[in-house]
């Protein structure tokens, strides 16, 4: 079906894409900080001198600052804006690469990654949330999926960058992998200047003949602008037939008292929204695929390979399997839907889990001389990550930024980001003390029967929202579980 200038309503829209590639450039800054991270705390602990207690704090207290961000970000975004708020991330994290990359003490690089750590917490909770809310739901899935690719990128491009700089000598090397990321951050704060604000956030702010203007923009066609205009303002509470360019907002639509309606006496659909949204971010992480990604090097050393620049060649391996399956995601998303990939997503995962921490158990009680058991724990490896990345890395975050109604968006996308944080950051700085306690492959065993119970959670507590406006979903999360929104 086309409109009447010719287009098909259903293709994304270009001036949403860049909205949305733009907004995604500040994930690619913390991809980076978590891929380059993996190779630089070896030549940190060298140089340091520091223990693996330390160096687990170094490497997981980025994401407890972030938990403090995201939960900040949120009554910061309906304050000033989803775009401003960008800003704010791009330039907090730009202070914190400064700081790490010049690093004269071990106390010196905490500091720098707890300030990066609260520009991270800012950039993981406004990005979705701003793709999503300039997004048609013909394509929300795709352009909020982007800051997950942006991820991706990042991964790739920081271990790409330990092993380019891990040729310098120690001293250098690593501060110049750390630091390097504060000029993408500066110019992705000079960049974000030229984006429109979302036009979600201006009509709660009354502002709109603004909001109209870039709906326009970020529609496939009229119609579609003009239905999202219809749609936004019942949700707020505006007379549809209102084209003042500044209208009061109902008390009842404002954001004030968001949090004791939330947390405190939320209605049952509200409640099974928050379970939904929050769980999803808690099994994300809970699942174990930080350990593979941070400590991939150490995976690889304990299945057998031995030389320190060979570890960290094969943790681009990771990095490209990463970026593969989440470029493929995002074209699957909107097509397949959530749901299947979730499911998809988690059901190889506990095989995959269950296969490496097999092999790694064969490897590492033969020294790691077995060349089959190494050769199958990079496998297996790489099986995780592309298992992840095709289902519950992207609809982690398209799936908990689309079903909050518009009034607890913010409030309820920065909860969950919080507890991605914290289990990111449990995962971070327990994962040496876990393995040294039930050795690395026990430590997959258990991350694998995680993964089980997410996918138990997930096929009663998830239904489809793929092809739903973001103000249908409350209806969505209100029908009973045996609706086809979980046949699908």
């Amino acid at each position: 079906m086309e409109n009447d200038s010719g287009e098909n309503p259903t293709k994304v829209n270009k001036y949403a894409c860049a909205c949305a590639i733009v907004a995604s450039m500040i994930s690619i800054i913390f991809g980076y900080d978590t891929g380059v991270m993996s190779g630089a705390m070896i030549y940190v602990k060298k140089e340091f001198q520091i223990n693996d207690a330390k160096t687990e704090i170094l490497a997981g207290i980025l994401n407890l600052c972030a938990l403090v961000g995201s939960l900040c970000a949120g009554r910061t975004s309906d304050k000033i804006g989803r775009r401003n708020t960008i800003l704010v991330a791009s330039v907090i994290f730009m202070i914190g690469s400064i700081l790490m990359g010049y690093g004269p003490s071990y106390i010196a690089l905490l500091v720098g990654r707890c300030i990066a750590g609260v520009g991270v917490g800012f950039a993981l909770m406004i990005a979705p949330i701003y793709s999503a809310e300039v997004s048609s739901p013909s394509s929300r899935g795709f352009l909020t999926s982007l800051p997950e690719i942006g991820i991706s990128v990042g991964i790739l491009l920081g271990y790409l960058s330990n092993y380019i700089f891990s040729r310098l000598y120690l001293e250098l090397g690593w501060r110049i992998m750390l630091g390097i990321a504060a000029i993408p951050s500066l110019l992705l704060a000079i960049g974000i200047l030229k984006m429109p604000e979302s036009p979600r956030w201006l009509i709660m702010q009354g502002r709109l003949g603004e909001a109209k203007k870039i709906l326009y923009k970020v529609s496939n066609s009229n119609q579609e602008a003009e239905i999202r205009l219809r749609d936004i303002k019942e949700a707020v509470g505006i007379d549809e037939n209102c084209n003042d360019d500044i209208v009061k907002i109902p008390e009842s639509a404002q954001t004030h008292g968001v949090w004791k309606e939330l947390l405190l006496k939320p209605t049952p659909t509200l409640r099974w929204i928050l379970l939904a949204g929050v769980g999803i971010h808690f099994f994300e992480h809970a699942t174990g695929i930080e350990a593979v990604i941070l400590y991939s090097h150490k995976i690889f050393a304990k299945a057998g390979v031995r030389d320190t620049r060979k570890q960290i060649l094969a943790t681009v391996g990771v990095g490209l399997t990463k970026f593969t399956f989440i470029v493929l995601s995002t074209f699957l998303i909107d097509r397949i839907g959530r749901r299947k990939l979730l499911l998809t997503s988690l059901g190889g995962m506990v095989v995959t889990l269950t296969g490496l921490g097999f092999f790694l158990t064969i490897a590492e009680n033969f020294g790691g001389t077995l060349i089959w058991a190494l050769v199958l724990s990079i496998v297996t490896t790489y099986a995780v990550v592309m298992f992840f990345n095709i289902g519950l890395g992207p609809v982690t975050w398209v799936y908990s930024t689309e079903i909050f109604p518009l009034r607890y968006r913010a409030l309820g996308a920065g909860i969950g980001v919080a507890v991605n944080r914290l289990m990111n950051a449990t995962v971070f700085m327990s994962f040496l003390s876990i393995f040294e306690a039930i050795t690395t492959g026990g430590a997959f065993f258990m991350f694998a029967a995680v993964s089980l119970v997410a996918l138990i959670f997930f096929y009663f507590m998830s239904p489809e929202t793929k092809g739903k406006s973001l103000e249908e979903m409350e209806s969505v999360f209100t029908r009973s579980k045996s609706s086809d929104n979980f046949n699908k």
